[in-house]
Formats: structure tokens, sequence, C-alpha cells
């Protein structure tokens, strides 16, 4: 039975598993990792700093971390829609999520095994 729980948590992420020692203190690493990134980026730091007060970087970071919680651990943390927010976000286009895919793919390599 062991093998058929484990076959139904594997996520495929790049044709890649994910490592079995994915746990909250990893998913916080990277959270915490790539919103760093994302602070000091010359086309996304400008965009997130509009978005998200100094003070308010805290609640956002615990709620990101819920959402990678429930979506690879699928620990049901995480309530919301994500994309909408986005949305509305004018301006923001396929340059900005391409830059965002890479600093994410890029701090999940420094961090993960």
């Amino acid at each position: 039975m062991s093998g058929n729980s484990r076959s139904k948590r594997t996520i495929i992420v790049d044709g890649v598993p994910l490592p079995d020692v994915l746990d909250e203190t990893m998913i916080r690493g990277v959270v915490h990792g790539f919103y760093e990134e994302i602070r000091r980026d010359e086309l996304l730091g400008p965009i997130f700093r509009q978005r998200i007060q100094a003070d308010k970087w805290p609640q956002h970071l615990a709620k990101m971390c819920d959402f990678w919680s429930a979506t690879l651990l699928r620990t049901a943390r995480y309530e919301g829609r994500p994309l909408q927010p986005h949305l509305a976000i004018a301006g923001l286009g396929e340059a900005h999520f391409r830059r965002w895919l890479k600093l994410f793919r890029a701090t999940v390599r420094r961090i993960c095994p």
C-alpha cells in the first residue's frame, strides 16, 4: 500500500518528481528566498512594491507558504483564487511572467536538493 500512497503524492515538475524530502521547511525556504529575489529584481520589484506595503510582507509570505503547501503537500491550508489578483494588475505581461518563472526556477535549484 505504501507504493500506492507515494504514487498519489508524486508531483512532476519539468519532468522531475518532487523530492521525498519536500516538507514545510523546504517550502518556507523556497517562498522566502524567492520573494527576496523578487523584491530586488529590477523588473518585478517595483510591481510588488506598489502592490504590497512593507508591513504586509509577512502576511503575503505566509499566504504563499499556505498556497505551496496546499499545492505540493495537499494540506488544504490555502483557500482562494490566486489568478484573480494577478489579472487585475495593469501592465503585467509575458515578460513579467517569464522573469517570475526564471527567478522561481533558480530559487528552487538553489535551495532544493
